[in-house]
């Protein structure tokens, strides 16, 4: 990421979609504070059983060992996990239907707020995108960045044998989506799709870095 998108702060809200937590593992290096929201109770229970180390929580070993290869660390990988799990302050539920997304707690303005898939998986169309966007960017405070991962030009994932519909748009939709919400794009980058299947028909991965106007 160009020099321009350097991130600076103590505190990162993520809202992405699942209970995977392999992308959370370089924003711990810098981040000592992350609160991740989940809108759907399982993932909040699958995640804090990983957090405290409870009987049947998933094992992240192999992300683990991939991050710290990565970073040219092979021999850190049980440091890695304890530096993200002491970063995870709290795993709140969130409800998009609310104006305050995790309602009754009110969060302190985030440095950087990270956005997986998630507004692929909530929105029905572009009105209610760029509603759940905005209560998003609400998160950031004045200055902070946007870190947002998208899917383009997908209709359907498959959940559980059965296709699910994904809401369909293009990069200049999410590039003025932003825009028109006051947020400055820094970085953008997209990765045509490379692999076949036919669980899920997106075309490209999009990944933008964009700051919130002082």
């Amino acid at each position: 990421m160009p020099l321009g998108c350097r991130i600076v702060g103590t505190y990162l809200i993520d809202i992405s979609i699942g209970s995977p937590i392999h992308h959370l593992f370089s924003p711990s290096n810098f981040f000592k504070d992350i609160v991740v929201l989940k809108f759907n109770e399982k993932c909040i229970m699958e995640l804090t059983k990983w957090l405290h180390d409870r009987t049947g929580a998933y094992d992240w070993t192999h992300a683990s060992a991939a991050a710290v290869e990565l970073e040219g660390k092979r021999d850190q990988i049980q440091e890695k996990e304890m530096r993200i799990k002491a970063s995870i302050k709290q795993i709140l539920k969130c409800d998009f239907g609310q104006e305050n997304l995790t309602s009754p707690v009110v969060l302190p303005l985030a440095d950087c707020v990270m956005s997986g898939i998630i507004l692929d998986a909530i929105s029905k169309n572009e009105d209610e995108y760029m509603i759940n966007l905005e209560k998003i960017i609400k998160l950031i405070k004045p200055g902070g960045k946007l870190l947002l991962l998208g899917l383009l030009d997908v209709t359907y994932i498959t959940v559980g044998g059965e296709r699910v519909h994904r809401m369909k748009y293009n990069e200049d939709f999410v590039k003025n989506a932003l825009c028109k919400l006051g947020l400055v794009i820094d970085y953008c980058a997209v990765q045509r799709r490379r692999n076949v299947s036919d669980l899920t028909d997106y075309k490209a991965i999009i990944f933008i870095a964009a700051c919130k106007g002082e």
